[in-house]
C-alpha cells in the first residue's frame, strides 16, 4: 500500500501522520546487516561503559529485574516504511545511565555480532529510548532482537540497536555502522534525516 506525503488517518480514534517519504506497513519487516546472532541468555550481559572507563554490568537475571515499563510506540525504517502502535515491554535507558553520564555527550552502542549505532545522550534519556525484551507480550525473537535490543522510536530504526551487548559513553562523536556508511548522525524521521548530506 503506497501512502502519499503527508498521509494522515486515524488509529485509535486519533489522527494519525507519518514523517514524510514513510508508507503504512501491518506486518513488522526484518532487516540487517547479516544473519541474526544466537544469544544464550544464560551468557548475554548488558555493560555500560563511563567516559572515564568504569563500567558496570547486569546479567539477563539481573537485567529483567530492573523496574520494566510497557511502551507503545510507532516505528519508522529508513527504507521508508513505517509501523504504528508496537507494544515493548522493557527498561528505561535512564535507569541504564543513572550516575554514569558524567561528560558523556554521545554514546556507541555495540550488540552481539559486531554491529554498532552511535546516538546523542539526549536522545537515549528523558525518558525517550528503552531496552526491551519483550515484544507484544512475549519474549523477544532473534530476528526482532531477541533477546534484548534498543528502542529509540522518534529516531530512524537502524538506531535501535539489536542485540544489544553494551553503550559506551564517549565525549565526541564515534560513528557506527551505517553512519561510517553515510548515514546521518542522528537519524530524525521528521526531518528525513536519512543520509549525512542532509
Amino acid at each position: 500500500m503506497s501512502i502519499t506525503r503527508g498521509f494522515t488517518g486515524r488509529r485509535g480514534g486519533r489522527s494519525v501522520t507519518l514523517p514524510p517519504g514513510q508508507h503504512l506497513v501491518h506486518d513488522f519487516p526484518v532487516l540487517s546487516t547479516g544473519p541474526a546472532p544466537t544469544v544464550d541468555r544464560e551468557t548475554w550481559r548488558l555493560t555500560v561503559t563511563g567516559v572515564d572507563g568504569a563500567s558496570r554490568a547486569w546479567t539477563w537475571q539481573e537485567f529483567t529485574a530492573l523496574p520494566t515499563e510497557d511502551v507503545v510506540v510507532d516505528l519508522h525504517c529508513v527504507t521508508g516504511w513505517s509501523k504504528l502502535g508496537t507494544t515493548w515491554t522493557g527498561i528505561s535507558v535512564d535507569v541504564l545511565l543513572a550516575g554514569v553520564t558524567g561528560g558523556a555527550s554521545d554514546a556507541l552502542v555495540h550488540a552481539y555480532g559486531g554491529y554498532t549505532a552511535n546516538l546523542a545522550i539526549d536522545d537515549l534519556v528523558g525518558g525517550r529510548a528503552w531496552v526491551a525484551f519483550a515484544y507484544d507480550g512475549k519474549p523477544l525473537t532473534p530476528e526482532h532482537g531477541g533477546p534484548a535490543r534498543l528502542i529509540v522510536p522518534h529516531l530512524y530504526l537502524w538506531k535501535s540497536v539489536k542485540w544489544i551487548s553494551s553503550l559506551e559513553l564517549l565525549s565526541t562523536v564515534q560513528r557506527g555502522f551505517w553512519e561510517n556508511l553515510g548515514y546521518h548522525d542522528r537519524g530524525d524521521p521528521w526531518q528525513e534525516q536519512r543520509y549525512a548530506s542532509h
